[in-house]
């Protein structure tokens, strides 16, 4: 598989299955090369990639991110090399930790090492002996530390980084190297209405506040713990939530590319509020727009 230079991530957990339908297809209208979805509490990820990829003909679909407390190793070779052979090798298994209340609390797992977890994870797949062989590998991990940017790099195709800034896509790139697949994410929020934007992302962000792994994150790239506090300050939320015109998002956007993100992963915030993805923005920023 060769990942494009854009791709989107829309959050399908609020979308019914009509809306997740027009979500797919509008997305590989657009141009799009790849279009990315969470794992939460609600939909499964790879019933959710298995739609996706029915409802398209050329879109990539990669799920970003699926939780590995969720499903044993042996399954996700299956459903990735399951998914793989029934849709033509358009699909990206994008795997990740989770998150301690995610795991703990509504799985009931006790929740691993974070780099220790993964490492023995992937080393079962890789010894998963599945009697059905995919036509290519296309896994990825989401990585934020250094340690797990490594180990995205020695065994799996790439990271994709989520609520990161241009700074820290530089400090993934050098780690990565060239041959792998660097997908950042990115939120905007496309409105001039300064209190709108930091509205929504005052909004979208407390979930990711409350999370230690990107608190975490956050400190290491440069925030202080008082502009994490209280919500996030004006530099904390402009920084994950960009806005304003149209050449300024661009700007900013074009900052992780020029930093060395083999595909920018936009996620585009409905300025009222609502828990679709903002199909203005999708048409602003579509693949046929960037040089």
């Amino acid at each position: 598989m060769e990942m494009g230079k854009i791709g989107a991530w829309v959050s399908t957990n609020a979308l019914n299955r009509d809306q997740l339908a027009e979500l797919a297809r509008g997305v590989e209208d657009l141009g799009y090369d790849t279009l990315w979805y969470p794992e939460s509490t609600t939909y499964e990820s790879l019933a959710m990639g298995s739609f996706l990829l029915q409802n398209s003909s050329r879109l990539k679909v990669a799920s970003g991110i699926a939780n590995i407390y969720a499903r044993d190793a042996y399954t996700s070779v299956s459903g990735h090399n399951s998914l793989n052979v029934i849709y033509g090798d358009r699909f990206c298994l994008g795997l990740g930790v989770s998150h301690i209340p995610l795991v703990s609390g509504r799985r009931g797992h006790e929740y691993g090492k974070p780099v220790a977890t993964m490492r023995a994870y992937l080393e079962a797949m890789e010894s998963a002996e599945v009697d059905l062989a995919a036509p290519n590998r296309n896994l990825v991990l989401a990585a934020l530390g250094p340690r797990m940017l490594e180990l995205s790099r020695d065994m799996t195709d790439g990271a994709l980084p989520y609520c990161v800034t241009p700074e820290h896509t530089v400090i993934a790139k050098e780690i990565l190297g060239p041959d792998k697949w660097l997908c950042v994410e990115q939120k905007i929020c496309y409105t001039k209405d300064e209190a709108v934007a930091r509205a929504v992302a005052a909004k979208n962000m407390a979930r990711y506040l409350a999370m230690p792994n990107y608190r975490d994150n956050w400190l290491r790239i440069g925030f202080s713990e008082s502009e994490l506090d209280g919500g996030g300050n004006e530099r904390f939320l402009d920084s994950m939530v960009l806005w304003g015109s149209e050449d300024t998002i661009r700007c900013g956007l074009q900052a992780h590319i020029d930093a060395g993100a083999t595909q920018l992963v936009i996620q585009p915030l409905d300025p009222e509020g609502r828990p679709v993805p903002d199909w203005n923005a999708l048409k602003a920023f579509r693949p046929e727009t960037w040089t």
